[in-house]
């Protein structure tokens, strides 16, 4: 073997011990990468790449098998090659690899892949200490444990910049019981690096390559790190922008090549797409496609875009992207509940939590999961509790529908009246609003919600005129994207 090359064979791991032992056989027509090309094992499963001093090989997992999975229930797919190691920095990174090993061998060991199946989706957990991480225990992860879900991801800012804290989080997570794939956000970088590629460093250690790819049932699933990190010298100082780079694309290109034109494509990445700067690059590889759907973190709200020919995407239809609620909400902040816990609501009025998207063949479901809260909460009222009789057709009832969309209708009655059709209306959430004012009023301890932002899935209207005096029901109704209908309840005064 070449020095500039390495090879190895991908095998069906019959015992699960991670070893080949006799008799486990190489499988044929399994993909490796080493980020830049990718190459099929032939009917020995033997492959073959090129090598440099800064690498890491990885198997795509196939349909129908499974990687190793290590204590903190992390696939084992890869292998770093870093013979000098990473940079010094204040988070380690992987220690001096030496030479390449004479074979890099992956196991795979078979499991059952239906065609319907759930994953689980958390946005920004981002804690910041210990504490916090006691929080997404208690808030989320309790909730999970026993779920049917095959698998979870969480889609970058898996720390607050506190790297150390990767193992205590991994650990907790695990307890869910299932595999679990992250992304890298722009708070899992090492902040001391001077260039992009040093800056992944102790998230490689942790967790692997920042892209990658794999199939589970008939979805091919894409990692994407769209987190560039930049270090101006001249001003001494960081920054990151959203944008994928060349060689990542190249990848993605390459992998969809293999990948049959009937299948979904799920793309994964922190920043929103429509805020990453070579988007449209993207765009020209997937747009073709007829089944794609894309996911990210970042903001601390929730959001569906439909991106179209405005932004440049020239597919047959729009592009569904789904910005995700967050775990940490609104960065753990807010008066705390019983538990000791803040209510986190995020920016835009929804309260924090995770989603789950339940994939069917070349469709795709997404439910969104407020922490604390049974899966039927999925909107809720805002109007004052007491108004006087001649204010009723002056007073505006909101409706914030957290996983609201374009696609979406709310209606509204008072107890047994005519149903009122609602409007859309981006603004801000006056529930976030005037909770936070009372929050700061009252000196509620820890740092105050942030400002809030407008939101994209809030409908208003008018309440009845002449509403008599007395207690009053009303009653919201949604119907998504999929046609499943939810709806919320309060009581009015009228005085």
């Amino acid at each position: 073997m070449a020095a500039d090359f390495a090879s190895g064979t991908v095998f069906h791991d019959v015992n699960k011990n991670g070893n080949r032992d006799a008799g486990e056989k190489g499988l044929p027509n399994v993909a490796v990468s080493n980020g830049k090309e990718i190459v099929e094992t032939d009917e020995k499963g033997n492959w073959k790449l090129p090598a440099s001093e800064d690498v890491i090989f990885f198997v795509i997992k196939p349909s129908g098998w499974m990687n190793p999975l290590n204590k903190h229930k992390l696939p084992q797919f890869h292998y770093i090659h870093k013979p000098k190691g990473s940079p010094v920095s204040r988070h380690r990174g992987t220690p001096p690899t030496g030479p390449l090993p004479q074979s890099i061998d992956f196991p795979l060991h078979k499991q059952v892949e239906p065609d319907k199946f759930r994953a689980v989706f958390f946005g920004d957990p981002q804690p910041r200490n210990q504490t916090e991480i006691d929080y997404i225990a208690n808030d989320i992860v309790a909730e999970l444990i026993g779920t049917d879900a095959k698998f979870g991801v969480t889609l970058g800012d898996i720390m607050f910049d506190n790297l150390s804290l990767f193992g205590s989080l991994n650990q907790t997570i695990a307890l869910i019981g299932i595999p679990w794939y992250n992304v890298i956000g722009n708070h899992d970088l090492n902040f001391e690096a001077k260039l992009d590629r040093y800056s992944d460093e102790t998230f490689e250690r942790v967790y692997g390559p920042p892209y990658y790819s794999y199939d589970y049932g008939k979805v091919h699933f894409i990692v994407l790190d769209n987190v560039d990190w930049n270090h101006d010298a001249q001003r001494n100082r960081a920054t990151y922008r959203g944008a994928f780079g060349k060689q990542q694309l190249a990848f993605v290109k390459a992998d969809l090549a293999r990948v049959p034109k009937d299948r979904l494509v799920m793309l994964m990445m922190h920043i929103p797409l429509t805020s990453t700067g070579d988007r449209k690059d993207l765009y020209r590889i997937i747009e073709k496609r007829p089944y794609t759907l894309s996911i990210s973190g970042h903001t601390h709200w929730q959001a569906h875009q439909f991106i179209d020919r405005g932004d440049g995407w020239m597919g047959a239809k729009p592009h569904h992207h789904i910005v995700n609620v967050t775990v940490s909400g609104s960065w753990w902040k807010g008066a705390k509940d019983e538990r000791g816990i803040p209510h986190t609501t995020m920016r835009d009025g929804a309260p924090n939590g995770y989603s789950i998207i339940t994939f069917d063949g070349s469709e795709a479901t997404f439910d969104f999961k407020a922490a604390r809260f049974p899966k039927s909460h999925q909107l809720r009222i805002e109007t004052p509790i007491v108004i006087k009789s001649t204010d009723s057709a002056k007073t505006m009832v909101y409706v914030n529908v957290f996983s609201g969309s374009e696609k979406s209708t709310v209606k509204l009655r008072v107890n047994d009246g005519p149903w009122l059709n609602l409007k859309k209306t981006v603004e801000i959430d006056p529930y976030y609003a005037r909770m936070r004012e009372e929050e700061i009023k009252n000196k509620v301890p820890g740092p105050e919600l942030n400002s809030p932002t407008s939101s994209s899935h809030l409908w208003k209207g008018p309440l009845p005129a002449n509403l008599p005096k007395g207690a009053h029901t009303l009653q919201a109704v949604t119907r998504d994207m999929y046609g499943r209908e939810f709806s919320a309840k309060r009581v009015l005064r009228v005085e």
